[in-house]
């Protein structure tokens, strides 16, 4: 893993100067402006039971739906439409350091993304003076369950980008990965043939695998290890896939 960091600054630098990103932020920084602004709104209509953390974090998966496929589909697609991904390959670098030095590159533009969100309730508390809107609890559970599920939410839009060399192609894939984790599994665990007895086993795997049910144990203060392990084996697994198909591929070539 030696020229690892080399691939990684040179990624972070691509995705400083790409239209994509800067796409992204405004679209990003736009969504959660909004939603901050309607959780400050019903705060002023009447007294909530729960703090504006809890509230704001709540629909986290609506920028996700966005941000993740514009960070990450060009990642490798793009290189591999152009023809330049075969050429770095031709280089004393390994595939692994390749697609690790991309992931994490669109890891941190994401983790860079949600830490200035963290500007709204700075300003929120300068200028309401009041800790109760501030409650650490759910505001650090929060960004720490944003973080940990980012490695797997990031991967996945990676392993789009490795199955496609059309961009589009793999932005679409990834919003479909993303939805059906996030949505998909909250919706088929809700239903009704979900509550047989036959259907236990299932059930519990759905229960476990709840996006929902996992950033309200983190929002709470619970850190579930089986949540944890569950994203970052979830995470391993796509890069993995990521890797095999970038080898493939370029074998097949």
């Amino acid at each position: 893993m030696r020229h690892f960091l080399t691939i990684l600054s040179h990624e972070i630098r691509m995705l400083l100067v790409s239209a994509s990103t800067y796409i992204a932020a405004v679209l990003f920084l736009a969504v959660m402006g909004f939603i901050f602004a309607g959780v400050l709104e019903n705060y002023s209509k009447a007294a909530q039971e729960t703090s504006p953390a809890t509230v704001f974090f709540q629909l986290f998966w609506l920028p996700v739906f966005f941000m993740v496929p514009l960070l990450t589909m060009k990642c490798i697609s793009e290189e591999r439409r152009l023809g330049t991904l075969e050429t770095l390959l031709t280089a004393p670098v390994t595939t692994a350091e390749v697609v690790l030095g991309k992931y994490f590159a669109s890891y941190f533009l994401y983790l860079l993304l949600w830490a200035s969100t963290g500007g709204f309730f700075y300003i929120l508390h300068r200028f309401a003076g009041d800790l109760r809107f501030l409650d650490l609890g759910p505001l650090l559970g929060g960004y720490l369950f944003i973080a940990i599920s980012g490695l797997f939410f990031v991967a996945l839009g990676v392993l789009a980008s490795s199955l496609s060399r059309n961009q589009a192609v793999a932005g679409i894939l990834a919003f479909t990965l993303l939805f059906a984790l996030i949505i998909g599994l909250n919706y088929a665990s809700s239903l009704e043939m979900m509550n047989l007895d036959s259907m236990k086993p299932a059930r519990a795997i759905l229960d476990y695998a709840r996006t929902f049910r996992h950033l309200d144990d983190f929002s709470h203060g619970v850190i579930d290890t089986r949540e944890v392990l569950f994203y970052l084996s979830g995470t391993v697994l796509a890069l993995i896939f990521s890797i095999l198909g970038v080898e493939a591929k370029r074998l097949h070539s």
